[in-house]
């Protein structure tokens, strides 16, 4: 494990104050950040404005990068998964996803996932730990330094591995980052931050002002299937709504309600009338998603028909709907599926085999 600390575990104030410590002058920070995000830097050395002493000193105490990109995997149709290796062993994800010019990348925010939906690949096995803001940040700039020069990252989701409210301060880190001047300079409007619901967290965005588009997972029209769907967060479909609404109103940033679509579970017409009834007069639209197969558990995508009556009687409800494209399926572009694919594969260290087949 490499001991230097990454600058992209630094805010611009932090990391003006450690090369102050290191008899550098504060304003090297900005153009060494500007290097990182806007220049796609990968070293020290490539950092001509600085001094060679500078940078042969930078290289000593920091490097670019804490992840190192382990996997590239390019659909069909232009998504790209990238399978990123951390300093720990641990694996994480984030894709790419091309709409004509728009390029968005979705982002993971922790290794594993504690919320543990019913049909997601990310919380198979539970949370390994928290992603730092480093590790957050640069998922978009891996992407980046990928594109082809003069193409750039123009928005972002927060919808991969993880919970990103469970991870605040790192995730706010990384927000602030992503818009600074000296990072990527991708506003909040170009964000969506994804939850199932951390509902104290959601009042505390508002409060700090950082303020993405929202993204609420409903995956149910009532308590009884959530309470299957997502079995470790007791939330009420009519509390999540209301947090939508007084985030819509603080912050006049668009909110969505996510619908996972599960053949026999929750696509009845019964149920898209059940939820209209719910989100009549709202002004938020639902994103309606056909599921994304998943090996590992039990559901399956519903037929074009059955999703074509679930869209059709919510929207006579007055409800605005968006229906996501299904992309990347030969990539396992669903969250954290090419992670349990690699985590199944690489090889086990005999000595912890030998410790987990102990009695």
């Amino acid at each position: 494990m490499d001991p230097r600390p990454a600058v992209t575990n630094y805010t611009l104030a932090e990391f003006e104050a450690v090369l102050n410590t290191l008899g550098l002058e504060a304003y090297r920070a900005r153009q060494v950040l500007q290097w990182v995000y806007r220049r796609r830097a990968a070293s020290f050395g490539v950092m001509t404005d600085l001094s060679k002493e500078a940078r042969d000193l930078l290289d000593r105490k920091f490097r670019i990068f804490a992840s190192a990109l382990s996997e590239r995997h390019v659909s069909t149709d232009g998504t790209e998964k990238l399978l990123l290796a951390l300093d720990d062993g641990n694996l994480i994800e984030t894709v790419l996803i091309r709409e004509g010019d728009r390029k968005t990348v979705c982002v993971s925010t922790q290794v594993g996932c504690p919320v543990k939906c019913a049909f997601c690949a990310s919380g198979l096995n539970g949370l390994v730990r928290n992603l730092s803001a480093g590790e957050i940040v640069e998922q978009v700039v891996h992407v980046q330094n990928a594109l082809p020069a003069g193409e750039r990252v123009d928005s972002l989701v927060l919808m991969g591995i993880g919970e990103p409210l469970l991870n605040y301060a790192h995730v706010v880190q990384a927000l602030r980052t992503w818009k600074a001047p000296w990072g990527l300079g991708i506003g909040w409007n170009r964000v969506t931050l994804s939850t199932v619901g951390i509902l104290d967290k959601i009042e505390k965005l508002v409060q700090d002002r950082v303020t993405p588009n929202l993204a609420i997972s409903l995956h149910a029209p009532s308590d009884a299937i959530r309470v299957d769907l997502v079995p470790t967060l007791k939330k009420k479909i009519s509390e999540l709504i209301k947090a939508g609404a007084a985030y819509r109103e603080a912050t006049h940033k668009n909110v969505t309600f996510e619908y996972v679509l599960l053949d026999g579970v929750n696509d009845d017409k019964k149920h898209a009338l059940e939820l209209g009834k719910k989100l009549r007069g709202l002004r938020c639209k639902v994103n309606v998603i056909p599921f994304n197969r998943v090996e590992e558990t039990p559901f399956r995508a519903p037929s074009q028909d059955r999703l074509d009556r679930f869209v059709t009687a919510l929207g006579a409800c007055g409800v605005p709907i968006m229906v996501r494209k299904r992309k990347g399926d030969e990539i396992a572009a669903a969250c954290g599926q090419l992670r349990a694919m690699a985590e199944r594969t690489k090889p086990v260290d005999p000595t912890i085999a030998a410790e987990r087949s102990a009695p």
